[in-house]
């Protein structure tokens, strides 16, 4: 027979264990959403094995903690009798919670890299040959405009993977701003993406750029100052290239770069 103790604990270890299944579940359709697009509950129901009610019952949690949200679906040619069924897709800040994972991972490679690979200086040639490779895609859009219009060719390329990037007037000169950046977690921890970032948008702008605000850092908006006219940086390899140490934002850069003008 059971003492009082025994028996109070069994349902409290139940209670428990449900509610790690029911996180589990919840993932999963979550994920599912992530990998598929925006879901019907039919759709999440057949795709996961789940019964209509049960998807139903964890979208409800998952839309309380503003991780999904329920949209009117999309009828495309004739409308069939009946209102149309709602979908499913994931909020932002549904997505920054799948991120973080892969965040997780980044941070784990790189200190594998800095433990194992060169030190400080291994994670800097990594983020320049990185960096050097995504602005391989931005090169033509930005080549293409005129100078005077190529901090906003650099702003629209950005904004097209992930960064929310505008450029507007400064002082005698332009602000570039990124109001989002996919690897801000990552950067905080390593500063050798920003700097190997600002080294890129150096040479695709052909002048000198200074770093006045980022996020990683703390800052609202990632904040690139480029100057009007200016001799253009050497042209150097990125394999060779030095971590800039001008793109580290000094105390004073910093705190102007938090109210861009």
């Amino acid at each position: 027979m059971k003492n009082v103790g025994e028996a109070h604990q069994a349902p409290v270890e139940e209670l428990a264990a449900g509610a790690r299944s029911d996180r589990s579940t919840r993932n999963r359709v979550a994920r599912s959403i992530l990998d598929h697009g925006p879901s019907t509950v039919t759709e999440l129901a057949r795709r996961l094995g789940l019964t209509q009610a049960a998807v139903r019952r964890h979208l409800d949690a998952l839309v309380a903690d503003d991780v999904v949200a329920p949209h009117a679906q999309r009828v495309y040619g004739a409308r069939t009798r009946g209102r149309p069924a709602k979908v499913f897709a994931l909020t932002d800040c549904g997505r920054d919670a799948f991120d973080q994972s892969y965040d997780s991972l980044a941070v784990d490679a790189l200190r594998w890299i800095e433990q194992h690979a060169g030190g400080e200086a291994a994670v800097a040639a990594f983020a320049r040959d990185r960096m050097a490779a995504q602005a391989e895609g931005y090169r033509a859009q930005v080549e293409a405009a005129p100078p005077e219009d190529r901090a906003e060719a650099l702003a629209r390329a950005l904004s097209a993977d992930g960064y929310a990037a505008t450029a507007r007037t400064a002082p005698v000169g332009r602000q570039l701003c990124q109001h989002h950046c996919p690897v801000a977690h990552v950067a905080e921890r390593y500063p050798q993406l920003c700097e190997a970032e600002t080294e890129v948008f150096s040479r695709l702008l052909g002048t000198h750029v200074q770093r006045l605000a980022t996020i990683a850092h703390g800052d609202g908006v990632c904040t690139t100052y480029i100057p009007d006219g200016g001799p253009p940086p050497p042209q150097t390899s990125p394999q060779s290239t030095p971590a800039s140490a001008s793109a580290r934002p000094s105390a004073s850069a910093r705190t102007a770069g938090r109210n861009p003008a």
